[in-house]
């Protein structure tokens, strides 16, 4: 089944991309449409995974609470967000495998900026020098799996201060800005390139 990728030029709102989602795994279970990588960003949005816990959050805010494994996170501008639908019925049904090729794909991406990231086994993401530059969330349903993964580009750091993301101190996080002198160009391109190419595998 064919992959098709979106590039979003402007900020769309997590509901309205959740709806987006959830209507395209639909029509997968359903044997319809092609698989999905869909690369944008979001406004300023607190999001809540299945397994958070309310101590994670650190001043009053706006929290979405979402279908998606993990706990409570942040997505702002300067922060790109890779969401899928992939029909892991016509592929491997191996989802630690998923999360592999997801985990690589970012340490790849991470390379092209002289950036060297690594996996932990105990907390799910992609780690640069200790601090965590980019997070996993993902569902399985009926072999679809969907949602995704954020990456620090280089958005306000700040925003973490209201909560312990992923149920972590706010200070172990980065993104690339802080971690590179290399320029940022080319970064939805390099994404798609990665993503395509690895997910095109499975």
């Amino acid at each position: 089944m064919s992959i098709k990728v979106i590039i979003e030029k402007k900020a769309i709102s997590y509901k309205k991309a959740m709806k987006y989602i959830e209507k395209k795994v639909q029509n997968l279970k359903k044997g319809k449409n092609s698989e999905l990588i869909w690369i944008l960003e979001h406004p300023l949005t607190y999001t809540a995974g299945v397994s958070f816990d309310k101590k994670d959050i650190l001043k009053k805010i706006k929290l979405i609470k979402t279908n998606r494994g993990g706990k409570i996170t942040v997505h702002n501008p300067g922060q790109k967000i890779i969401y899928f639908a992939i029909d892991l019925n016509t592929r491997k049904k191996d989802i630690r495998n998923l999360i592999k090729v997801i985990e690589n794909s970012i340490i790849e991406f991470l390379k092209i900026y002289k950036i060297e990231g690594k996996a932990d086994k105990k907390n799910i993401g992609i780690w640069v020098k200790n601090k965590k530059i980019a997070a996993i969330g993902i569902r399985v349903s009926r072999w679809i799996a969907f949602h995704g993964c954020s990456i620090n580009i280089k958005n306000n750091l700040e925003d973490y201060k209201n909560i312990n993301p992923c149920g972590l101190n706010n200070r172990l996080v980065t993104n690339l800005r802080s971690e590179t002198k290399e320029d940022l160009i080319d970064i939805d391109k390099n994404l798609k390139k990665i993503f395509l190419n690895n997910f095109n595998k499975i």
